[in-house]
């Protein structure tokens, strides 16, 4: 087993530091008005470390009792576990103890399991433990500096390993449970099939009551009869706690027999195997009395196993149709609300005749609006003055008309520029003698009389 000590060095950071533990081993009470923020960081610390100690299960336990994880046992064991050789024991635990139930952090065991309330309401009153604590710091008696910080004995739930381990339940039960039947557990059968979820192999009897009032009382998940020991999950469909009744003490006490017997099945058929291989051992020794004590042992082992293989069979087989049953209730039960459900919303539509007024009204309204949009239409269509768009057609053919002459005009005086510099100077490759002057005149003159001939 890991011990307690080496744990927290391992997994705690604050206490892998040696200047770290000679601060959470010395009296910091005196921190809360000299320097509040230490002392919140030496208490979260110590929360933390007893926190994640009691979850793995190494908090000394009570007398002859399993190690509990969701409840911290404080006392004379607690501080003697923590005890180390350089720095003794823990001198301000009982202060941490004490600020965290007054945080609610931890609650003490007997009010939590007592409480018709849930820890959860504002106004959760303060345990007799917490009051008296209080008036014994007002005379100066505990809580004050010089004077011993004794940790008290007592038992309180640890609220973070509770709260964690119904989250882990309930997040089992939306993706696994099937039926209505199978929300259904006894308390037998409650630790095995939860002990994946939470993360232990056994769970004692003082974790599995909080645990069950915490989701009964606080979550309003699952409804709990004590006297019979049944407890029935809330139903996705379900608002508030369910209710036990006789049939589902009897599909616990049905459930809880199929998994003994498959318990017992699985115990018998390693037995004939071993028994099987301890006759083959003892004829390869020629142990001959030896072998036929192991085959009797096999013969009965067999007809045990056999009988119980039958009763199992028989038992599934109940179970099914018990399943089925308790489903086909809830089916009902929906149809019935859902049947009511719609005969009230078919009251309020005011029947079928009623439907069919609304109907043909509408139709009439949806002829009226088509009516109106049409004259409206039309009336705007009468203002329409047909020569002005004529008139205004032949402003834009006219215009048109313009532009293109004006583009054409420009197009005409380029092609005669063009052809007087070309006749220039084909005059001036022939008669290169003649005058400059003589040459220009001959081209206007030429110029002139394509102009004439043009127009």
């Amino acid at each position: 087993m890991i011990d307690l000590l080496e744990f927290l060095r391992t997994h705690e950071e604050a206490f892998r530091s040696r200047a770290r533990l000679a601060s959470l081993y010395s009296d910091f009470r005196f921190q809360r008005q000299t320097n509040p923020d230490g002392y919140q960081a030496n208490a979260s610390a110590w929360l933390r470390a007893l926190t994640a100690a009691a979850k793995e299960g190494l908090l000394p336990a009570e007398t002859g009792t399993q190690h509990d994880r969701y409840v911290l046992h404080t006392g004379e064991a607690l501080a003697k576990a923590l005890q180390t050789q350089d720095f003794g024991r823990p001198l301000a635990l009982g202060s941490v103890v004490e600020d965290a139930v007054r945080k609610k952090q931890l609650v003490l065991l007997q009010d939590f399991l007592a409480s018709k309330q849930s820890v959860y309401a504002t106004s959760w009153l303060p345990t007799p433990w917490q009051v008296l604590s209080w008036g014994l710091r007002q005379v100066g008696l505990v809580g004050r500096e010089g004077v011993e910080d004794k940790l008290v004995t007592g038992n309180s739930v640890i609220m973070a390993n509770v709260e964690a381990a119904a989250r882990q339940i309930l997040d089992d039960v939306s993706k696994n449970t099937t039926s209505n039947a199978s929300r259904i557990f006894s308390r037998e059968l409650f630790m095995p099939s939860f002990a994946a979820a939470v993360g232990t192999d056994a769970m004692s009897t003082t974790d599995m009551s909080v645990l069950i009032v915490h989701l009964a009382r606080d979550h309003a998940a699952v409804a709990y009869d004590a006297k019979s020991g049944t407890i029935k999950f809330r139903a996705p469909s379900e608002t508030a706690a369910p209710t036990i009744e006789q049939e589902d003490i009897s599909i616990a006490s049905l459930r809880t027999l199929v998994a003994s017997l498959e318990s017992q099945t699985q115990t018998l058929t390693q037995r004939v195997s071993e028994l099987d291989a301890k006759a083959r051992e003892a004829v390869a020794k020629k142990q001959l009395v030896s072998a036929k004590t192991a085959l009797r042992q096999k013969k009965s082992a067999e007809t045990q196993l056999r009988q119980r293989t039958a009763t199992l069979a028989q038992l599934e087989d109940v179970y099914v149709k018990v399943e089925q049953a308790a489903d086909q209730v809830e089916i009902v039960r929906v149809m019935e609300a859902s049947s009511q459900t719609l005969r009230s919303l078919n009251r309020k539509t005011g029947g079928v005749e009623k439907v069919q007024d609304v109907m043909e009204g509408l139709r009439e309204e949806m002829m009226n609006a088509d009516e109106i949009q049409q004259a409206i239409a039309d009336a705007s269509a009468g203002t329409v003055d047909e020569g002005e768009v004529d008139d205004e057609l032949e402003a834009l053919e006219s215009a048109e008309k313009q532009k293109v002459d004006e583009v054409e005009r420009k197009r005409r005086e380029e092609n005669d520029a063009v052809e007087v510099e070309v006749t220039a100077r084909r005059l001036a490759e022939l008669d290169g003698v003649r005058k400059p002057d003589e040459v220009a005149h001959e081209v206007e003159q030429a110029s002139k009389e394509g102009e004439g001939q043009v127009a």
